[in-house]
């Protein structure tokens, strides 16, 4: 415990120091964040609460902290919000199809032992649970591109007022092109890390390639990385065209006003 302390009390500090008022709220971010999904996962385990409506209702707020608490309300938040639900409600239609055709909904023949003393009998759609924590997965990767596109698309708005939509837009793109290479890295190698002792433990039972491939534990994950690899690329055109859309709508409002005034 005072471990778990001292390092949440250096996090703190280097987030103040480096990030100031806004490093401070993006630590309790990370609090308000595991309340969210804790309070989501309790609530899933009714049998008569929907799965994918809960995750929509989790990931808007989780959304709502990551964007507006800790960089406030403002145009390039409600545009990267905007981005990001959208992505979110596309990438859950394709993740159920996936889901569904993939199989890879419940528990692995790896897990069957440490949960043959338990009833798998709770009432709970697996493939709406599967789907819903490849989402919860992410949800945070997506909203960090979203608010890493609308941010620069302002600034260069701000900058160079006069650029056309179609300039805006490339210029999203390009910026998205450069995030998409380490978003989608970061994702792969986070998943190694996470499972590096599940790859041990199939060297040590002597798995062969096919069937580590084949695994529903391991190919969950794969598929996970995969579908966070999707929301990923889909959020950057989608947040380019928004912001773009909106920047030069708001400019033509700003001209007819001036013109009247």
């Amino acid at each position: 415990m005072n471990v778990l302390l001292w390092m949440a009390a250096i996090l703190l500090i280097l987030m103040i120091l480096i990030g100031g008022d806004k490093g401070k709220r993006s630590f309790i971010a990370i609090f308000l964040n595991f309340g969210v999904i804790f309070f989501t996962i309790f609530i899933m385990t009714i049998p008569k609460v929907d799965p994918i409506i809960l995750t929509l209702i989790a990931s808007t707020v989780i959304s709502c902290i990551n964007l507006f608490y800790i960089n406030e309300v403002n145009n390039k938040t409600i545009t990267a919000f905007i981005s990001t639900i959208i992505t979110v409600v596309i990438l859950l239609l394709f993740i159920l199809i996936v889901t569904e055709s993939a199989m890879i909904q419940g528990f692995g023949a790896e897990e069957a032992e440490e949960l043959s003393v338990f009833s798998l009998y709770i009432g709970v759609d697996f493939t709406k649970i599967a789907a819903s924590v490849i989402i919860m997965s992410t949800i945070g990767a997506i909203t960090d591109t979203a608010i890493a596109i609308s941010s620069p698309m302002r600034e260069m708005f701000h900058h160079y007022p006069s650029i056309s939509r179609k300039e805006l837009f490339a210029f999203g793109i390009s910026i998205g092109k450069d995030i998409l290479g380490t978003s989608t890295n970061t994702l792969f190698f986070a998943f190694f890390g996470g499972y590096l002792a599940l790859l041990i433990w199939f060297k040590d039972l002597s798995y062969t390639l096919e069937e580590i491939v084949n695994s529903k534990i391991f190919s969950a994950e794969i598929i996970t990385i995969f579908c966070a690899g999707i929301g990923v690329a889909l959020i950057i055109p989608i947040t380019a065209w928004i912001n773009s859309y909106f920047l030069i709508k708001q400019r033509v409002k700003n001209k007819i006003i001036n013109k009247d005034t």
